[in-house]
């Protein structure tokens, strides 16, 4: 899981260790950030300006990977592969998507992006194959470029406000987090459970605290309404001079919804409820939406020519090469 979205990436020459925060490539200034979590589909706003946003729907019905990649096809090759993929989505092969089947799909292609990075960052990790991963090998795998540096270049921060000595400090609280046995090592799901923080309800509390620690600037353990959308834009503050229509809209969220009991500041329960909101299901919401976008009959179940008719709604006009996934056929 470009990101921006609730732990800062830790840049190393060997591996890229927070996944959580993939959304980070574009400037705050240009793209909202987005820290909601819960299944969140795709790091792209589904609406901008009250505009629909179609890559918000490619990338939660193929993939980040996948729907980058598709852009590089023409419409009739978009077509001929979203076939397959119909083909695939279709699993009682009665040649029609129900929500059901679509939504299970939508979920399928999200596990497939985090077990494909966690399978990528465990070997890079763990060359030998070893059934556990130590934190010394890791740090020292991940962090071992420090031990040429002198303190200040220790201490000074990087881009994402962190200096090396305190992402250490965060990777080993998270680590320590994802330790369930607290043997100091951790196996192939405890380590998911440390890349991958806001799949894990055991880590929930990780995520809210990286969060309160990425945007509370002033370190008073609560997130005041400049803070908030400091975080999301560069140009934030309290002066709203040209400043683009959905800052506006956040400062309104703000006070209206996260702050809930009105003190001006986001606690930690109420950055849980913003970031991890519990009573919302995103993959059903996209299948719901991607139906209705594509019912052409209204019976609430799509055909292969409904879907092909709308192809750009779920792959993009020149949109993702599944080719290399479609051969990976004990995964579909």
């Amino acid at each position: 899981m470009q990101a921006r979205n609730v732990v800062k990436v830790v840049v190393a020459a060997v591996v890229v260790m927070v996944v959580v925060t993939c959304a980070a490539a574009k400037p705050a200034d240009e793209d909202k950030k987005n820290r909601v979590y819960n299944g969140k589909l795709s790091d792209e706003e589904h609406f901008i300006h009250d505009e629909h946003n179609p890559d918000y729907d490619h990338e939660a019905f193929l993939g980040e990977d996948e729907a980058r990649t598709f852009d590089q096809l023409t419409p009739e090759e978009s077509r001929d592969r979203l076939s397959k993929i119909v083909d695939r989505i279709d699993s009682d092969n009665n040649g029609v998507v129900t929500e059901e089947e679509l939504q299970a799909w939508i979920e399928y292609t999200q596990k497939r992006y985090i077990n494909d990075d966690v399978k990528r960052q465990w070997s890079t990790n763990n060359p030998e194959n070893r059934d556990v991963l130590h934190w010394e090998d890791y740090k020292a795998r991940v962090y071992g470029f420090i031990d040429n540096m002198d303190q200040n270049e220790l201490d000074t921060e990087e881009d994402d406000g962190m200096s090396y000595q305190e992402m250490i400090k965060r990777d080993k609280r998270r680590w320590e987090a994802a330790d369930r046995d607290g043997d100091s090592t951790l196996t192939l799901q405890e380590f998911t459970d440390f890349l991958h923080p806001e799949e894990a309800t055991h880590m929930t509390h990780i995520v809210v605290l990286e969060t309160m620690e990425d945007i509370d600037k002033d370190n008073d353990g609560k997130i005041s309404l400049a803070e908030y959308i400091g975080d999301m834009y560069r140009g934030g503050g309290d002066d709203e001079s040209e400043e683009p229509s959905w800052v506006s809209s956040e400062r309104e969220q703000f006070t209206e919804f996260r702050d809930k009991n009105q003190d001006g500041f986001m606690d930690e329960e109420e950055v849980r409820a913003w970031i991890i909101p519990s009573d919302y299901n995103h993959a059903e919401a996209e299948a719901k939406h991607l139906i209705y976008e594509a019912d052409s009959d209204g019976d609430a179940e799509l055909t292969k020519d409904e879907i092909l008719e709308k192809y750009d709604v779920f792959v993009g006009s020149q949109a993702t090469d599944f080719g290399e996934a479609l051969v990976r056929h004990d995964e579909f």
